[in-house]
């Protein structure tokens, strides 16, 4: 059963997600380490990062909440939680992967939706366009010129 914890106000309410759809967060493999440690003597069912109260954690409070001092104890500028989807997602796209895959990790209604909030951050992606043009076109220039054309193109390069 898949489960949903949300805060309204300042109560955590527990239930099935909003679009009653599964969805899966993969972990990068710099993140299971750490993730590990912090799972060890717990059962499957317990929370990985409790409150004080052993229950859900709420919301932080923007300046003087516990993220905000966990990311002051880290050494880190000040980051939101809501930043670090924003950075995943746009990392994500600017990485080339499945705009497909990655709407539903986020849990978007469109991929339109996902490519317009995430794709315009990476001003330098226009560049790799051409770079992955060239490295196609080197990788299949046997099957578009003749062979007397090939090293000109590659003489070129």
């Amino acid at each position: 059963m898949i489960e949903n914890a949300v805060q309204v106000n300042m109560e955590v309410h527990i239930g099935a997600p909003k679009s009653h759809d599964d969805r899966s967060v993969p972990t990068p493999a710099f993140v299971v380490t750490g993730l590990a440690r912090q799972c060890e003597g717990k059962r499957r069912d317990d929370l990985v990062f409790p409150g004080r109260d052993g229950k859900h954690l709420k919301r932080p409070i923007s300046h003087s909440g516990w993220f905000n001092k966990a990311v002051e104890a880290a050494d880190l500028p000040r980051v939101t939680p809501h930043d670090l989807r924003h950075t995943a997602a746009s990392l994500a796209v600017s990485a080339g992967v499945n705009v497909k895959a990655l709407q539903r990790m986020l849990g978007h209604a469109s991929a339109a939706m996902t490519l317009d909030t995430y794709s315009d951050l990476f001003d330098d992606d226009l560049d790799a366009i051409g770079e992955a043009l060239d490295r196609a076109a080197l990788a299949n220039v046997s099957k578009m010129c003749p062979t007397d054309g090939l090293a000109e193109l590659a003489a070129a390069q």
